[in-house]
This record gives C-alpha cells, structure tokens and sequence, in this order.
C-alpha cells in the first residue's frame, strides 16, 4: 500500500483567535521594508469581530517611538476603518467602529513629545490628514443620519477622538435607552468645552440657541436616569434607606423589644472597609455633570424645564434626582479632589439657575414640591421630611449637610464659597420678594454658628489662604442678612428668637473672629469692586453690628441677672423676645446685592472639571460594554 502524502502535524498547545493574528501582523515591526497588506487581508479584518481587550493591550504595549516607526501600519489601520465605515457592509461597519473606538482611544492617550504633530504622524500623515479627518468627520454624520442601530457606536467614537485629543448633529429624539441617550449628551458637552476659553466654541453657540422643547426634556430625562444610576452606586456600598414602620420596631420603641420576631440583617460594614470604595466615586458617568452644567449655563429653557420638569410614573423627577445624586457626591466630597470637583461642578449648576429669575421662582413654587433622598451615611444626618417640599428647600439641606460634612484643619475654601454664594443668593431672593418660608430654620442657624466657631479656632491655619477674604465676606453678608432682615422671611417670630439666642450664645465669638480676620476687611472703597463680593458694607462693620446686637441682649439678660434672678434658657428666651421690641436694627446697605455668575472668574476650576470628564470618558469608551452592563444590573 503506497504511504500517504500527509503527514500528522503536531497539536498546538494553545490556539491564537484569527483576529488576534491578524492585529500581531499588523501592528509588528517591518523594518525599512514598506509594509504591504493585500485587499483579502482588509476584507478578513473587518469581517471578524473585533477583540477589544486583545488590540487595546497590544496598544497599550507599544511604546510612542515604537508606534511611530510602524507609522505606514497605523495610518493603512485609521484609513481602511474609515473607508469600511463609509461602505455599505453593515458588518464590517459595526466592526470597523469597534476597532476605531478602542485604537483611537489607546493610541491618543499616549505621552507624546510634540503631540500635535506626532499625533497627526501615526494617524494619517501630514499630507493627508486633512483629507483623512474630513472622511472620517463625513463617515461618522451619515452614520448617525441614517438612522441604523450604530449611531451610538459612531457616538463612541467621536467621544474617543474628543476625550483624546481635547488640544454633528446627535439624535437624542430617538433614543429609548439611557445609555443611548447618555453618550450623544457627554459628546456635547465634551465638544463644548473644547479651548471655550481660548475662542468661539460653535458648540456652545447652539446650546444657547437650542430651543427644541422635545429634545430638552428627553435630554433632562437623561440626565435623571443617569443621575439615580450614579446613586446607586453610593447605596450599593451603604445603604442608607432607614428602616420604615414594623411590629419589630413599634415593639422596641415602648419597649418591648424582647417580644420582637428576630430577623436576620445584612451585616454593617465598618467605615475602613468603605474608605476606599467611597474614594473612587462618583463613577465615570459622572462626566454628564458637565454637560449639564453647559446646558444650565447656556440656555435659559433648560433652566426652566429642568427646574419644572414631572416625575415619570415610576421615577422621582430629574431634578430631584441630580439634587440627590449632589448630596451624595458632597457627603463625601472630602475623600478625592475629583469628587471634590463634580461636587463644586453640581454646587455651580445650582447656583445659575438661583440666579435666573424664573427658574429661582420654581425652585421655591409649592405646587411643584418634590421629594428627595438625602445621603444618610454619614452623621450628623438631615432632619427626616416625609413630605414634597419645595425644590429650595432641599438645596438648603444639601449645602448646610455640606459644610457641617467637609469641615476639617485644611479647609476646602473654593467649596465653603460655593456652599456660601449658594445660602445667600437663596436668603436674598426670599428677602427681596418677602416670601415667608417654612423651613427648618434652627439648623440654618447652628450651621452658620458652627462655621463661626471653626473659622474661629483655627484661623492661624487659614488666614494664608488667599480665597479666604471672599469666604469670610460672603459668609458675614449672609449671616448678616438672617439677622438683620429675617423678618422678611422668616414664617413667625419665635424662629427669629431662636436666631438671636444662638446669637447671643456665642457672642464671645465674635470679637476673636473681628481679631483674627481684621487684616482681610475690605474698605467700602474696594468693596464694589470685589469679584465675589456680595455686599458694599465692608466684614468689619458687620462683625461690629453682629456684637451691637448680641450687646444689646446681653444688657438686657445682665440686668435680669442682677435682680438675682438664675435664667434658665426659657428665661433668656423670654428676654430675647422682650429685647427685640427695642432692638433697633442697621440697614447694612446692599446686604441683598450678589454678583452674577461668569466663567471667567472661575477659569481654572471649570478646566480642571473639563480634565476630569475628559478622563472619565476616554475610561468608559475604553470598555463601553463592561461599564453598561454593570451600570445597568445595578439598575
């Protein structure tokens, strides 16, 4: 029998997926000989389905030198998806923007020497880039006008582009998914941001001549849903959710807990074990915070819808949902300076729209009170309101759970004038329009006291902060402002009282407080001409009527004292209120007058917020599907 021609080939210990070959072909050295891929090689690579991880780490493994000695590969890679992107092939496609997301955001990242030219090396050349990036600019548009099922996918990767470079028309209308909704938003606002400071931004320009109702509401419903997705993550390290009414708690409230049924509960984890979870959060969806800052900023029907906007049938409202998601990100504010910075992003979106006179007027509109869930993972917690309230009223917890939270040593100044700009553009509105507002007031007031008594105590480590003169101005007009114009706002008198009491509690305060921050005064000269400043009466003539007051009660309760008479605070209480009969209050000229909000005079912060996003969505387009499918079980 004549032996056969074949012979039996050893069995390979491992086999190397086909696209994986093809990506160490195509991305390995050639040495000086011109790198030659045939039309079938091209034609295999779109047809497979991309392997994210494989081409991403093979990326990442390749040096700058090295990427740019195989210069005539990547440039063949960038100009072939392009023009698979523009074919008719649904698959190779789908395909090609997969490999354009994960290449352009690994080859982007990289640390160049000369970025702009070396970038403009590995992707296309400098004699074609021109013609590349308008394929590509082209390719991308009738993507997303054609209304097939990769628009998001073309989304992805004009945000890898966006997010890398950082030196259309988005069809949100149609979207049903929040992921779907989420990318088109972050890639506007990622494009708004590009060098606004340095020229025009075109992109910024259609946001403040944006006014299609439907679009706006799909876009704030979007922000809503990522918003509570965003929180929920807080929630799955600690829930915070208090236990509701049970026969188990009735019976240990008078008791009886010994009649209880016992049940098993999930273990509490101890704050070690949450420190560091806690301190890689808000996650990388957080980037929207910066579109919706854009669009709150840029155009006046955003403001007023999202201030307005319903709950859906089985969701809070957005705008409850991004107060929420804000008490959240402060809460723990102290723990990274990223999260430090969305909080700031979130504290200024809140203060364009008290600035905006419309949107102010919803924000405390009783018919559209709604119901917010505060974070209660850290003590002192927010008094419990069972109740809708109205939108103000929540933004007054968070930003009084903010400074009673992030008090420390080395203050967070930028934060504590954010907190302060907020608390007296909220008093001022109420004073200038004599709305009596039911509010919790006492711990407005220990708030304030609290404050005091930090800045106080440790003003030798404060006073070589140069922001500190705007804190310490802003914080004085606003405590002023509740002592000497309560009466405007305040719903009855005995909330006034209270206000005075605490006044004159720690009145030993203020001449230590006049001491320590005298050299920072400003002179009524100077005064109008502050950035920040709220007020044209000058801290120290305000600290002085702040102790004329509490002298004024302190006179009256000495001389009840000297009748040998021991007051208890009831009796001081009375006394108060005896004492606010011939209390003869200052005017304090411009107490109500606050400057207007302008990105100019806080440049650095909104670039290093714009950085931030940038980071995260050059992250989440990194590994889309592993993020969403992870963001939507918690879900």
């Amino acid at each position: 029998m004549e032996a056969s021609p074949l012979t039996q080939q050893k069995r390979p210990g491992s086999f190397q997926p086909k696209i994986d070959s093809l990506y160490e072909q195509l991305l390995s050295p050639h040495g000086d000989e011109a790198p030659m891929f045939s039309d079938r090689f091209w034609s295999e690579f779109f047809l497979l389905k991309p392997d994210r991880a494989s081409l991403r780490r093979r990326l990442e493994d390749v040096d700058v030198d090295d990427l740019l000695q195989i210069q005539g590969q990547t440039q063949l890679l960038f100009q072939q998806a392009v023009a698979q992107i523009r074919s008719s092939n649904l698959v190779s496609i789908e395909f090609a923007l997969d490999t354009l997301t994960v290449f352009l955001g690994a080859v982007l990242a990289k640390r160049y020497t000369n970025p702009s030219s070396e970038i403009i090396t590995v992707l296309a050349g400098l004699d074609d880039v021109d013609e590349v990036f308008l394929d590509l600019a082209n390719a991308i548009d009738n993507v997303l006008r054609s209304g097939s099922s990769f628009r998001n996918k073309a989304i992805e990767v004009a945000i890898a582009l966006t997010a890398g470079a950082y030196q259309t028309s988005l069809n949100i209308l149609e979207s049903t998914h929040p992921e779907h909704v989420f990318t088109p938003i972050l890639l506007l606002g990622l494009l708004a941001n590009y060098n606004k400071f340095e020229s025009r931004n075109s992109y910024r320009i259609r946001l403040e001549d944006f006014v299609n109702k439907v679009a706006i509401e799909k876009i704030i419903e979007g922000f809503g849903a990522i918003c509570s997705l965003s929180r929920k993550r807080y929630v799955a390290i600690q829930d915070d959710i208090g236990e509701g009414w049970t026969w188990s708690s009735t019976l240990k409230y008078i008791g009886l807990g010994v009649l209880a049924p016992s049940r098993s509960s999930t273990p509490t984890r101890n704050p070690e074990e949450t420190k560091d979870p806690f301190a890689e959060l808000p996650d990388s969806d957080a980037s929207i915070l910066l579109a919706a800052y854009d669009f709150t900023n840029a155009n006046k029907l955003f403001c007023y819808n999202f201030v307005s906007q319903a709950r859906g049938a089985k969701s809070e409202s957005p705008f409850s949902a991004f107060l929420s998601l804000t008490s959240y990100i402060l809460n723990h504010a102290y723990r990274s300076p990223r999260a430090t910075l969305y909080g700031l992003l979130n504290l200024t979106t809140l203060r364009i729209l008290i600035e905006d006179q419309t949107a102010c007027t919803k924000l405390f509109d009783p018919e559209l009170s709604i119901s917010v869930r505060f974070c209660r993972q850290r003590q002192p917690f927010l008094p419990s309101s069972p109740n809708p309230r109205p939108a103000a009223a929540a933004v007054l917890d968070i930003t009084l759970d903010t400074i009673n939270h992030n008090l420390r040593r080395r203050l967070d100044i930028p934060l504590y004038i954010a907190c302060i700009n907020i608390l007296h553009r909220l008093l001022s509105y109420l004073v200038m329009t004599r709305t009596r507002f039911p509010y919790h007031w006492p711990l407005f007031w220990q708030t304030l006291v609290s404050l005091l008594r930090f800045l106080t105590s440790y003003a030798s480590s404060l006073t070589h902060d140069p922001d500190l003169p705007t804190l310490i101005d802003g914080f004085l007009a606003t405590l002023s402002l509740a002592v000497c114009r309560g009466d405007y706002f305040l719903p009855d008198t005995s909330v006034y009282d209270d206000l005075f009491y605490k006044l004159v509690e720690n009145a030993h305060l203020l001449p230590r407080f006049k001491t320590a921050f005298v050299h920072l005064s400003r002179t009524p000269s100077t005064a109008r001409a502050t950035p920040n400043s709220s007020t044209t009466t000058s801290p120290i003539a305000l600290v002085c009527t702040l102790v004329a007051i509490a002298e004024h009660f302190e006179a009256m309760i000495n001389e009840e004292k000297g009748k040998g008479k021991t007051l208890s605070p009831r009796d001081v209480m009375g006394v108060i209120r005896k004492g606010c009969e011939t209390l003869d209050l200052p005017e304090c000229e411009g107490l109500e007058r606050w400057v207007w909000w302008r990105e100019v005079d806080e440049k650095g912060m909104l670039k290093r917020c714009a950085r931030a996003a940038v980071e995260d969505a050059r992250r989440m387009v990194a590994s889309p599907q592993a993020y969403f499918s992870a963001a939507w079980e918690i879900a």
